[in-house]
């Protein structure tokens, strides 16, 4: 019997006597029923109602395809649909290569009408399953960010920030976000996504830093088989992902020069071609891309293509660090305490003005990631039951904010520990963002704002570990 609510059929057959039977033997069991006599109205059907499809049963031989070969055009039309292939004279290569292109199942027609209704209840079971985790996945990642409500505070900068982002996410413009390592850029480029009318599609976040440039195209534009050694077979890429959504592009003044004309090609004509590759690939992407560097003096130093940044820089919102909105640090704070207070399965009621003070206090060199890095930390350490205590941050916030610092009471150059020239200001600098990494150099290196390479030889340098 099918679930709850009423599940939607799509049934693609050319013997109308026998569709229409099978259409029946459906709705009879309370199924909602679509009919379409060849692939290409089926398809069609599927532009205005993929979204709500549960299962599609297709006959494998239609007067304008092959079953087998249109499932890859069937699962792009409905992305959450099962598909179900129905064959008049059934053989089991045929089955074998049916399920190990994506089929559901593969059945005989007019065989046994149980069978067909056990197996489309199976498909529909999953295809809500799949339905229902995806809309869990999506309401616990807003509650660590998603639309404008996840931008947190009430500093002037980032309330003219945010405005400028309510303006443009309906319009589909390309957006450039420039600021700080860890500001927030991509729950910026979040909300403009959920703000515009792409919502229910994809958001493919990419890193540029995160790869080697020689992969990094392959990686943003796919390839084909045999493209190069190691291309075993097609490989799609992240614009390909990213197909009716948006793609947000961080670290964009990364890109290789190669990678930088392809993507103002895709910026201009909505087409790339995939590297082995001789016919363009239409996609249709909105483009959100980030920079913690200044693209306006790269593209004037010639290190980075000057047309493309005027392409990407239509509509620019530079993102506030968060030493210029230190107001908005309470209010981050027990956003963040009660997210992982809820991750942790622990009553966490606030924090102590005392701790309060201590985080109002602290530079955060690594902006709001910092923050969330230090909350989670603290509600780890947290006893149940009990507000959050300056014991429970990390040791660069227990010194006394109503202290004077000690070490600025001493002579230079008294102690080695308290030594306040460039070199020992940078590894402690280094050590303490660190220490709020949890020791990860990666995202240290990351909210440094620079390379992983630099960070191991200053680590090695200066001796912070």
């Amino acid at each position: 019997m099918p679930t709850s609510p009423t599940p939607s059929l799509l049934l693609i057959d050319d013997e109308p006597r026998l569709r229409q039977l099978t259409a029946r033997v459906l709705e009879l069991e309370g199924y909602t029923v679509a009919q379409a006599p060849d692939a290409a109205r089926g398809l069609a059907w599927l532009a205005d109602h993929g979204a709500g499809t549960d299962v599609i049963l297709s006959d494998v031989k239609l007067p304008d395809g092959h079953g087998v070969a249109l499932l890859p055009r069937y699962r792009t039309a409905a992305p959450g649909a099962e598909i179900v292939l129905l064959t008049a004279y059934g053989t089991v290569p045929d089955s074998v290569a049916a399920m190990k292109a994506g089929a559901f199942d593969y059945l005989t027609k007019g065989e046994s009408d149980d069978q067909l209704l056990v197996v489309v209840s199976r498909a529909v079971e999953k295809a809500q399953l799949r339905r229902r985790v995806a809309e869990l996945e999506a309401r616990a990642g807003a509650q660590l960010g998603g639309g404008f409500e996840a931008l947190i505070g009430a500093a002037p900068a980032l309330l003219q920030a945010k405005t400028l982002a309510e303006r443009v996410a309906p319009t589909g413009s390309t957006v450039l976000l420039t600021g700080e390592t860890g500001a927030g850029k991509e729950v910026f480029a979040q909300a403009i996504h959920q703000g515009s009318g792409r919502r229910g599609r994809a958001f493919v976040a990419v890193n540029c830093s995160a790869f080697p440039r020689d992969l990094l195209e392959s990686e943003l534009f796919g390839y084909r088989k045999g493209a190069f050694t190691g291309a075993l077979a097609d490989k799609k890429g992240l614009f390909d992902e990213a197909h009716g959504g948006t793609l947000f592009l961080d670290e964009v003044g990364e890109l290789a020069p190669e990678a930088q004309a392809k993507l103002l090609r895709v910026l201009e004509t909505q087409t790339f071609t995939r590297l082995g590759d001789t016919k363009p690939t239409q996609v249709d992407v909105r483009l959100v891309a980030a920079t913690n560097r200044d693209l306006k003096a790269e593209a004037d130093g010639g290190r980075f293509r000057a047309d493309l940044y005027y392409r990407l820089s239509v509509f620019s919102i530079t993102v506030p660090p968060l030493r210029a909105r230190a107001a908005d640090v309470p209010a981050l704070a027990r956003h963040f305490l009660g997210v992982f207070a809820a991750k942790l399965k622990k009553r966490l009621p606030d924090l102590t003005d005392d701790c309060l003070a201590r985080l109002a206090r602290y530079p955060w060199p690594g902006n709001v990631r910092e923050l969330k890095n230090v909350l989670e930390r603290a509600a780890i350490l947290a006893p149940d039951n009990q507000p959050l205590m300056p014991d429970d941050l990390p040791p660069e916030f227990q010194a006394d904010p109503a202290a004077p610092a000690a070490h600025l009471l001493q002579p230079v150059g008294q102690d080695p520990a308290l030594d306040r020239t460039l070199r020992a200001v940078e590894a402690r600098h280094i050590l303490g963002v660190l220490r709020a990494c949890h020791g990860n150099k990666t995202e240290a290196a990351r909210q440094l704002g620079i390379g992983l390479t630099t960070l191991y030889r200053k680590v090695q340098e200066l001796g912070v570990e």
